[in-house]
This record gives C-alpha cells, structure tokens and sequence, in this order.
C-alpha cells in the first residue's frame, strides 16, 4: 500500500485534452510490477535482487537531488511524443494545440528538465521537435541536454566532411547509413527547395565529385585498421569495418528512396552547417547546450552509460571534468571522442564488443559519489526499468516514444508518452502510457517489500 501522503504527486496532468497519449492515473510500487516489464538483474536470478536492493537502501550513501528532475529520453524526433511527455511530468501546462501553447506550472518552474539524449533522427520531424525544445528554454524551463549518439554522429559525421581526408574520420559521414536522410530531405524542402522551384541556381558538384566528398577514399579499408587498433579492437573494427561497406554500398539506394540526389544532400548538408555551426543560425543553441553526463546528488544522468575507464575519469576528475573534456574533443579530436570512453557512454549497450564494465568501474563510481546511473538507448516496450548492473542500480528510460519506431517495433498502444520523475522528497515516478499505473521507487516502500 503506498501511503496517502504521496497521493498530491500522481496523475498530475495539465492540460490533457490536448495530447493524445494515454496516461496512467493508479500507482504501483515498481518491484511488485512483472519481472521484465518493471525490474531485471544483468544476470542470476531476478528473485533475489530485492536482497541486493535492499543493501543498497540499507546505506546511508544515497543523495537525493535538491530539485525536482524530469527526465527524457530518445525523443528522436517526435515533438508530439515529447510535449505529452511533457505533460506527463507535471511541468507543463498544455493550453491549445499549436506547439508553442503551453506554460510551465509552478512546479515546472523550479524543477531541472534533463533531456537523456537521441533527439535526432527517425521520427517525422527533427526540425519541429528542436523548436519545441527551444520554446521549453525560451518559458524559463531550466533544460539539461544530454549528447545520444544519434545526435553527436550526425555532427560528427558532418565535421569530417569539412576536414581534409583522414582515415580515422572520412569514413562517419556515409558510416551515418540511411538514419539522416529524413533530416537532410527536411533541410532541403524547407530551405532550399522553393529556391530551386524559382529558378535560383543552386550550385551544386557533380555527382562524381559528390560521391568523393561523401564517400571514404579508395584506400581507406586498408589504412583505417592500422589507425584504429590503438584506440579499439579487432573485433569491433572489424564490425565498424563491416557495416560501413554496407552502407556504402547501399547509400545511394537509400538516398533514391528518400527523394534526394547525392547533389541535394550536399546542398542540405551546406545548409545544416549554416544553421547549427553558424552563430547565426537558428539551432545554433543546440549543440552549444549539449553536455554528456549530469550529476544530481548521486544520480549520473547520461545517455548510454560507462565502461571502466569513464568511471576512473569520473573518480579522479569528476562530471564537470568530463564535459569540458566531450567539448574539447568535439571541437579537435573526434576520433578518439566516438571511439574512446567518452564515447562509450553515448555509445555502448553493454555488449560483448562494448568497452568493458566491471565491478571495479561500478567501485570507483560508488567512490565518486554515484549509485544510481539513469539513462535511456536501450528500448523498452513497457515503460521504465530497474536494472542491477555490476552492483549499480540503473534505471533504463528508453520507452521506444517516436511513431516510427513505434511501428516497426510493433508496439501497439499508439503515442508514445514517458518521464522519469525524481524527487527530493526520496521519491521516483516512471510513467509512460504503453505501462497501465505510475511505477514509484521509495527506499521505505521497497524496503518493506524486500523484506516481506
């Protein structure tokens, strides 16, 4: 039974009837959901991880944030996903159904909005969703933004195409597949196609001279492994090597498919430079926002999650370290960023490829300060999920929200809702409409499950 004292904070919901995302109203304790829809152990036996929760509780090592935190994860370019999440945390009151009709209530105005990442790519509009986002900072919401890596390639990606030829890099751009082309044909029919229809002369390279621009050098299979192996091994260049080939040899199949000759994607791509790298540009802001990690009392937000040589950065240096560190090596060393540990934590998923994460890594991480990892990159259908990795309790918050991944999924329940609450009152709320009550973590609540 969940005490009525926590009643005022669920089914708070302002401004429904504008969204079209079915919220739940009823709360349960998130440990007395089904095991694989509500709590999973990395490996063992999911019975007995309420003992090892219940260690964790036990401690008095558990630093609760001085302000509310909602968190978001994998948007991917749905704005109508994002601003029913957002009237699922609280923090906005929806007010008409035009984007821009909303305020943020009371409490939104003193809570922190983390955004985990993934706002690019998939959905139908990046453009759209970034606007929205822009509004949310604009009505006074204090707003984190996390880098995913679907966000941090395509920027990766596009800077290589403005360097001089280079092995380690020349290769991300077409390595990015098919994801981007909706980004790009939005650019291009947004900006740059009524120019066209008019009669403006685009200049444009040939389509020879496009393909040498987009695509890796002739030698570039042979030279990138040499390059590589101090940073990665064999076994992931191999894969890296692998899917970039495959995607070579279907980009331009891909690009048909979507409308864009190889010439309109470097116009597009010339415009996209223009409005996010430019000062002047109207997304501008976004990629002068971003950060990789947040840290909220023993909370570490970031997109994906660590290895052990991002948890002894974090230990001997610290989040506010790691930030200036994913900025610098943005700006000056994208290699060592998209393959290194920093890159891990937008990147890994934890596999057998992935860097490795150990009991040590979560050891130092517990050092730190940290003993809770909040992240989204790993879907889920059924909303938010407690998972004990390496002595580490992460809650995975990538509930699969935009439409298009909605449906080759399968996931049948129509719009995607969700938001990770936590609250410093020793309280965390996972609501997401494809999950039918508001999951709640208490220490008190668990502990009394863990030990009934």
């Amino acid at each position: 039974m969940i005490p009525k004292k926590y009643n005022k904070y669920f089914n708070r919901y302002f401004g429904k009837k504008w969204i079209k995302a079915h919220l739940p109203s009823e709360p349960q304790i998130w440990m007395a959901g089904p095991y694989e829809r509500s709590i999973k152990k990395e490996s063992g036996n999911n019975n007995i991880m309420a003992c090892e929760i219940k260690a964790h509780l036990d401690t008095d090592s558990w630093v609760w944030p001085n302000k509310t935190i909602y968190f978001f994860a994998d948007m991917h370019a749905d704005s109508d996903a994002f601003i029913a999440s957002l009237v699922a945390s609280g923090g906005i009151k929806k007010t008409g159904a035009k984007d821009k009709q909303f305020t943020l209530t009371a409490e939104g105005k003193k809570a922190r909005f983390i955004l985990g990442g993934d706002c690019f790519d998939k959905g139908p509009s990046t453009l759209r969703l970034l606007r929205v986002i822009k509004l949310l900072i604009d009505k006074g919401g204090d707003v984190v933004i996390l880098a995913g890596n679907h966000d941090t390639r395509t920027l990766v990606g596009i800077l290589s195409l403005s360097m001089k030829k280079d092995p380690s890099m020349e290769h991300l751009f077409v390595r990015m597949g098919a994801k981007p082309l909706p980004l790009f044909k939005e650019i291009y029919d947004h900006y740059l196609k009524d120019k066209s229809l008019k009669g403006k002369k685009l200049k444009a390279p040939s389509t020879q001279q496009c393909r040498k621009k987009l695509f890796p050098s002739k030698n570039w299979q042979q030279r990138f492994p040499n390059i590589a192996k101090e940073k990665i091994s064999q076994t992931a260049i191999k894969k890296d090597m692998k899917r970039t080939l495959e995607k070579i040899s279907h980009f331009e199949k891909w690009s048909d498919k979507e409308g864009l000759s190889l010439q309109q994607i470097v116009l597009a791509v010339k415009k996209w430079q223009a409005l996010f790298l430019k000062p002047q540009g109207e997304f501008y802001w976004f990629f002068k926002h971003l950060k990789l990690a947040s840290k909220e009392g023993s909370f570490f937000f970031v997109h994906a999650g660590v290895d052990d040589q991002s948890a002894k950065m974090i230990r001997d240096h610290g989040v506010k370290w790691i930030n200036k560190e994913f900025r610098k090596k943005l700006k000056k060393d994208q290699f060592d960023l998209y393959y290194g540990p920093l890159g891990n934590m937008f990147r890994t998923k934890y596999r057998k490829s992935d860097r490795r994460f150990s009991k040590k890594g979560a050891l130092m991480l517990h050092n730190s300060g940290i003993n809770t990892i909040v992240h989204g990159h790993r879907n889920l259908y059924y909303g938010q999920r407690m998972m004990l990795r390496k002595g580490i309790i992460n809650f995975e918050c990538d509930t699969s929200l935009d439409i298009n991944t909605r449906k080759k999924e399968g996931v049948v329940y129509g719009l995607g809702a969700s938001v990770t609450i936590i609250h410093p009152q020793k309280l965390i709320l996972g609501i997401s409409s494809d999950y039918p009550f508001i999951k709640v973590f208490e220490p008190a609540l668990t502990l009394r499950l863990c030990r009934s």
